[in-house]
């Protein structure tokens, strides 16, 4: 054997772990799968016999200042995948080209990156449902689209209770038979606090804006600091901007929604004060005297606007709606939305009151400063997306307009940026009881690795590391009397994507084969120091249904090998199971 995961010579063949489950199979090709990508290319195909060579294949992902764990994976199954018989090779992007070159531009093969997740599994229509298959943003990034996984996704937003849970968990298993990605892990998420200068740090979680609100700072602390390793919020402040924003913590704290969320998923008050079901609509009362950060008043109107522009960005002036490429799952949801009176406004769903009341998570948008921004922009070098290129997507939006507990003070590009107390938020008022900003001043620094930014906290330089730490770093920070580290849940995960526009990722047959070439309980150990858990469903745990709980292996798609080391003999009888062939080298050949 050639190295560490060398193609030996087929003499014999192992055949343990190499059988796809007979009901797998079946499922697999019982979904009636829709995709009209790459179809003359095909049908040229059919007529040539000459153009059947070794899969070649690029694996894109982030570079290890970026994303330590994503090219470590990345490296794992390029070896994995050699041994199978493919041609590899890795495409290193930063941050922002990989989001654009997958999110945006669709032009990869197959990716490797950590997945925003969701606490409530609703997020899976956005992540996976077949209208969104050509558009930009987390809508669809892998171009899947299978009808009847479809109707899955549907009905769980209508049905409610028992029958939620059953609808949502057949959907979770079609999902783990097709495979239009692979979950990978969903990683442990701490972060680095200081102890000696703030209290009440594992009250909220701290990927949320109430993680940075009702902190008990010590006498004579005016300043909340914070460090991050993502630099890209100091260039761009755009909360509908999918390849400037990660987990969206700040834009939580410059821009209030109608609603907040807990880990649990559960949906709270926050700028409404309350609201009732009257059938499928709600009726939502805001808070009185909320303004904005330039001192106008968020009225129902800014409401009624924010959710108009969210569903189309062009204000009905473009051929056809220009959703914004966040928030699409959500807003899908809202039928209509009615401003009733200044501090009064109704919003009708089409779905059930859990999903419902998601869609008031969304930011909430000056109607006075983001109009404007409907009007189409065109320009070298100016991103575009698939659902149309408006002001409002190439905007940096470096003077951001918000109503949220802190704004915008000053901000240094690649360096850090300052935000100050909103004395008028209404967390402020002393009949609400909700956690309020407790500081004058919150700054934020950026730090090149996490094995800095917790430096930054044992050196009393900062009080928080507001990125989850890579996982490699976690079991090497010092605990004191001055600082520790706290853990909060996580629905993030990592994830291999597949393009499925284009053949074979378009056949789940192949993707099944590929899945069973990542060792995930692996991966935990050797990439996460064994701070993350493998996971077959990327859904938190209360949704996990039994036939899909982790017990030492992928209950769908066991790995095809032991120890990170893949069995190729039995992963070329997979492949040849699967339709596919090899040639006498052993390499996969397919038609490119």
């Amino acid at each position: 054997m050639n190295g560490r995961r060398g193609v030996p010579k087929r003499s014999s063949r192992d055949t343990d772990g190499t059988s796809i489950s007979r009901r797998a199979a079946l499922a697999a090709t019982a979904g009636l799968t829709v995709s009209t990508s790459g179809c003359l290319q095909r049908l040229r195909n059919l007529v040539t016999r000459d153009n059947i060579d070794q899969l070649s294949l690029t694996i894109i992902t982030l570079p290890a200042e970026n994303d330590r764990a994503s090219i470590r994976i990345a490296n794992e199954l390029e070896q994995a995948f050699t041994a199978a018989g493919i041609d590899v090779s890795l495409d290193v992007r930063s941050g922002i080209d990989f989001h654009r070159t997958v999110l945006y531009n669709h032009d990869f093969d197959i990716c490797i990156g950590r997945h925003p997740g969701g606490t409530d599994p609703d997020y899976l229509y956005q992540a996976l449902y077949s209208r969104y298959a050509d558009e930009s943003g987390w809508q669809n990034p892998f171009g899947y689209t299978n009808l009847a996984v479809d109707d899955l996704l549907e009905k769980q937003r209508r049905a409610e209770g028992d029958e939620r849970r059953d609808a949502v968990t057949s959907a979770l298993e079609a999902i783990a038979v097709e495979q239009p990605f692979v979950p990978i892990c969903i990683p442990e998420e701490h972060r680095a606090v200081r102890t000696d200068r703030f209290t009440g740090w594992s009250e909220n979680h701290l990927a949320t804006r109430r993680g940075y609100l009702g902190l008990e700072p010590s006498a004579g602390v005016e300043t909340l600091r914070a460090t991050h390793t993502d630099a890209r919020p100091t260039e761009n402040l755009n909360p509908l901007a999918v390849d400037y924003r990660g987990r969206g913590t700040i834009t939580e704290l410059l821009y209030d929604s109608l609603a907040t969320d807990d880990p649990t998923g559960t949906v709270h008050p926050w700028l409404a004060k309350s609201w009732e079901w009257d059938g499928a609509t709600i009726d939502i009362r805001l808070r009185d005297g909320c303004e904005f950060h330039d001192g106008t008043s968020i009225t129902a109107s800014d409401i009624e606007f924010t959710y108009e522009f969210l569903k189309d960005m062009s204000l009905g002036d473009g051929d056809i709606d220009s959703p914004a490429p966040r928030f699409r799952g959500q807003i899908e949801s809202v039928e209509a939305v009615d401003a009733r009176r200044r501090n009064r406004v109704e919003i009708t769903v089409e779905t059930n009151r859990a999903v419902g009341e998601r869609a008031l998570l969304v930011p909430i948008l000056p109607e006075h400063v983001w109009r404007d921004r409907a009007a189409d922009a065109r320009g070298p070098g100016a991103v575009s997306i698939a659902q149309g290129t408006t002001r409002a997507v190439v905007t940096d939006n470096t003077e951001p307009v918000g109503s949220g507990p802190f704004r915008l003070a000053d901000r240094t590009e690649g360096e850090q940026l300052t935000f100050e107390r909103f004395d008028s938020h209404f967390t402020l008022d002393r009949g609400v009881d909700l956690p309020a900003p407790t500081v004058d001043e919150f700054s934020v620094g950026i730090a090149p690795s996490s094995k800095t930014a917790v430096q930054a906290v044992e050196n009393d330089d900062a009080d928080v590391t507001l990125s989850a730490l890579e996982t490699n770093v976690i079991d090497g920070v010092s605990r004191s009397d001055s600082s520790r580290l706290v853990e909060s849940p996580s629905w993030t995960f990592y994830f291999l994507g597949f393009n499925a526009r284009n053949a074979p990722f378009s056949n789940p047959r192949f993707r099944r084969v590929l899945a069973q070439l990542v060792d995930k309980e692996w991966l935990v150990e050797e990439v996460f120091h064994g701070n993350a858990r493998p996971v077959a469903t990327p859904v938190i745990d209360e949704w996990v249904p039994e036939s899909l709980e982790w017990d030492g292996s992928d209950p769908e798609t066991p790995f095809l090998g032991a120890d990170g080391e893949v069995n190729a003999n039995a992963v070329q009888l997979a492949f040849e199971d699967a339709g596919f062939r090899y040639d006498e080298q052993d390499r996969l050949r397919v038609r490119q």
